[in-house]
């Protein structure tokens, strides 16, 4: 369901607390932070993968994505944005479009060369096309072409200029050129439930209205939802990222920067990443609305660093339309 279809009543502005008070159809009152999820950049690749049919579009693109929740530990950021109709294609079979992050093009075109070589390449009956025009064109197909072992082809499909490599199962194609564009990471915002139902119902209620009504985003956590945020270092041990304790429910007692408001058992994190700055604006939007919207949340924040973190900014008070 989109936002425009949820309506949420602003009842009031607490400004000690900095926070907004708005009524959800629900007839429930939400807490909305006024504050802002801090967001930086990363380079970005989207790769169209097609296969004979859904289901074997679906493996790979799951596959392809793996282990891609965040550059903190995992070697890229990457997680399904959509199907596509075969009508849609350029081989015209049905397909899925998947997004890739990195630090820097270098380190993308290496994660798409070893995610596409690996992944999408060994999986029966697939393609992968370029699904971006970007700033920067990279290499991948006419790199990939190597595995062919001489035996590769020049070949066009739709239009495009591709690489036909033989397999074992028959060829697999794959688009000569990607593109790639500096893209924006770390949207989030957090849920507060008074229940862990409330607040997991809560979080697919927000993961489903951005899948469906946000395009060019992504969300790398499983399933869209991150239960383990984390904070920048450790109070304790060398560690590049830790649990970030001022979040969970239970620590409120135990340490003094918590932020778990009373009656609080349960925080879940929405990340997402977008191709351009009012895509994660949108899926913010999207997001915070239907979580808004679920029985059981308490209150709803976003976590940024002052402004240290990114040059990128998204306003919870934008997202509920209080300005």
């Amino acid at each position: 369901m989109s936002s425009d279809n949820i309506k949420l009543e602003i009842l009031s502005y607490d400004d000690k607390e900095k926070v907004f008070n708005v009524k959800s159809p629900a007839g429930n009152t939400v807490k909305i932070q006024d504050t802002f999820a801090e967001m930086f950049g990363l380079w970005a690749g989207r790769v169209l993968i097609t296969a004979q049919n859904e289901k074997w579009a679906q493996i790979a693109a799951s596959l392809t994505t793996g282990f891609a929740t965040s550059v903190i530990e995992a070697t890229a950021e990457a997680a399904i944005e959509r199907t596509v109709p075969a009508d849609q294609t350029p081989d015209k079979r049905p397909g899925i479009l998947i997004q890739i992050y990195n630090r820097d093009r270098f380190e993308l075109k290496q994660q798409l060369m070893q995610r596409i070589g690996q992944c999408t390449l060994t999986c029966p009956t697939t393609a992968a096309f370029n699904g971006l025009t970007g700033k920067r064109t990279l290499n991948v197909g006419s790199s990939l072409r190597y595995f062919g072992d001489g035996f590769q082809k020049k070949t066009m499909v739709g239009g495009r200029k591709c690489w036909k490599i033989p397999v074992m199962e028959g060829n697999f194609i794959v688009e000569d050129g990607f593109g790639a564009t500096q893209a924006v990471a770390g949207g989030n915002f957090m849920i507060f439930a008074a229940t862990q139902e409330a607040g997991l119902k809560a979080a697919e209620a927000a993961a489903d209205a951005i899948r469906a009504n946000a395009p060019d985003v992504i969300m790398q956590f499983p399933g869209g939802v991150c239960r383990a945020g984390s904070k920048a270092g450790s109070l304790k041990y060398k560690l590049k990222a830790s649990t970030n304790h001022p979040y969970c429910p239970t620590l409120r007692t135990l340490v003094p920067d918590s932020v778990v408001p009373e009656g609080v058992q349960c925080v879940y994190e929405i990340v997402m990443n977008g191709l351009t700055l009012d895509a994660v604006k949108n899926g913010l939007k999207q997001g915070v609305t239907a979580a808004a919207g679920q029985p059981g949340v308490v209150k709803i924040s976003s976590g940024n660093y002052g402004g240290k973190l990114g040059p990128f900014k998204a306003f919870l008070k934008d997202a509920i339309g209080a300005t």
